[in-house]
């Protein structure tokens, strides 16, 4: 289900977040479906609960799971991921670097826009 690479510069925290968007993204975890506990995630995955925690605090703060006391954590009813000021900045950051370095490679924006559009089916 969810797998970290612990070379990566990305906090494990953070893995944990974008793997479980994108596995709602992908249709592999729909709404109501069951997610394992923290303390499950964490020794699944050989971390601590508090790293899994900050994930589930964030996830949940997005609108992405819900957990309902005694019965578990979920994904949630309605997944809307909530869109912050500071996260579509960062994006926006990214975009435009990616967006340079394809122009100093000699991509049009026309085939800027294709790299996009396969990398948005690939989701």
């Amino acid at each position: 289900m969810i797998q970290l690479d612990e070379r990566s510069s990305k906090p494990l925290y953070e893995q944990i977040i974008e793997q479980f968007k994108l596995l709602v993204a992908r249709g592999s975890l729909m709404p109501e479906d069951a997610i394992p506990s923290v303390r499950k995630l964490a020794s699944q995955l050989g971390i601590t609960p508090s790293t899994v925690a900050k994930a589930y605090q964030e996830l949940e703060r997005q609108g992405v799971i819900e957990t309902i006391r005694a019965k578990g954590t979920f994904i949630a009813r309605k997944v809307e991921l909530q869109a912050d000021d500071r996260k579509l900045s960062a994006l926006h950051q990214s975009l435009s670097s990616i967006a340079l370095e394809l122009k100093m490679m000699g991509y049009t924006k026309e085939q800027a826009m294709e790299l996009m559009a396969e990398a948005f089916e690939e989701i």
